[in-house]
């Protein structure tokens, strides 16, 4: 097992997350990486008490609110170039005993891994589908069309994988809330690409990385639970927007030619009113939770 490991998290005002973040870090591995915090505005004050309180974490100010995969370069740009592993975690993450090692032992099975990620669970125990195949024009459309209102629907057990996550396996991306890269992979596709200011950067990288030659393994011997958007939740109106965008530019990026700008427009209207509908979904749960919720409670 290697030694030359650095753990990178991207900070925007975590709260108690970081504080769980980094108590159950101890548990996962034997070793005591440096853990460099990308912090992208946080107004909180966790990230500097973290720094006073824990001595292998370092605080990098990216200076805005540059979104998750610049500030994530930003941070690996940072990690000294010898280190072998970059293990990239959101902070909301809880580890799992031995998970790191469990991961970094994975890398040693699979040499052309250049990210493993591990299983992810749900606050309440449910397995996130975490591994699943690059989305194609067709099922990347099935899915968002179905995936709410038919849940079975073929294209979205396709794109998930959900059924497959037992076994240690290549997958066509991991989600980018827990992912060890091989710092040569990652180096090799220039790591995330910084256009995408929130969601989809991590099926962007899986499938650059597959197209150079390297493997996304889902190694499920490793676990960790996931809060799963404690920021983007407070804002729907402004991540189901961005979501919509990253799922936009992935697909433009690769259908690119002159020929194909009617699929673009077809691609971007359908994005813009599919996020029109899911924001006022949104709007109307939030103003049904306030409307149940009882006299006086804290907000």
């Amino acid at each position: 097992m290697t030694s030359q490991l650095a753990v990178v998290t991207v900070t925007y005002s975590p709260g108690e997350h970081l504080r769980h973040f980094l108590d159950t870090l101890a548990d996962a591995t034997d070793l005591n990486p440096q853990v460099i915090m990308a912090d992208n505005g946080s107004t909180d004050g966790a990230p500097e008490a973290a720094v006073e309180e824990y001595p292998n974490v370092r605080l990098l100010r990216t200076g805005d609110n540059i979104g998750y995969g610049g500030a994530i370069n930003r941070a690996v740009a940072e990690v000294d170039p010898s280190i072998e592993y970059v293990l990239v975690a959101n902070p909301d993450v809880r580890w799992g005993i031995g998970s790191i090692d469990a991961l970094l032992e994975a890398a040693g099975r699979w040499p052309r891994a250049g990210a493993l990620g591990p299983l992810v669970r749900e606050p309440d125990g449910t397995v996130y589908p975490s591994a699943r195949e690059v989305p194609g024009l067709a099922s990347g459309a099935g899915h968002a069309l179905l995936g709410a209102v038919w849940p079975s629907n073929p294209w979205t057990s396709a794109y998930l994988q959900d059924t497959e996550m037992v076994a240690e396996r290549p997958a066509g991306w991991l989600s980018g809330s827990c992912l060890l890269l091989r710092r040569d992979a990652f180096d090799s596709v220039n790591g995330f690409d910084s256009r995408y200011f929130m969601y989809m950067e991590d099926v962007d990288l899986g499938d650059r990385l597959g197209k150079a030659g390297w493997l996304n393994v889902y190694v499920p011997a490793a676990e960790v639970t996931h809060a799963k958007g404690h920021a983007a939740g407070r804002h729907p109106e402004l991540m189901l927007p961005a979501h919509h965008r990253s799922a936009y530019r992935f697909q433009a990026d690769r259908h690119p030619h002159w020929w194909q700008a009617p699929l673009r427009l077809a691609l971007r209207a359908g994005l813009a009113l599919r996020s029109k509908v899911a924001v006022a979904a949104a709007s109307r749960k939030r103003a049904a939770e306030d409307d149940t919720e009882p006299q006086g409670a804290l907000r």
